[in-house]
């Protein structure tokens, strides 16, 4: 199964930043934790304030909110 995270706004609404449209897939939790990790202030710069991880359709965490990160 893979898993995605899915950008949101302050008020949850789904986010599509310019670079990170769609959604990269990750083959494990690890890469896919490891991505946000390393991307985390590009997003925030893109208008992305929180992220939810989820593996395929089932919500695994989140919101998590990147201003804290």
């Amino acid at each position: 199964m893979a898993w995605t995270w899915r950008y949101e706004t302050p008020d949850g609404s789904t986010a599509t930043p310019d670079g990170f449209d769609p959604p990269e897939t990750f083959p494990s939790q690890s890469d896919a934790e490891s991505f946000i990790g390393e991307t985390w202030r590009e997003l925030l710069e893109a208008g992305v304030s929180q992220v939810t991880l989820f593996e395929g359709d089932r919500k695994v965490y989140g919101p998590m909110s990147l201003e804290s990160a």
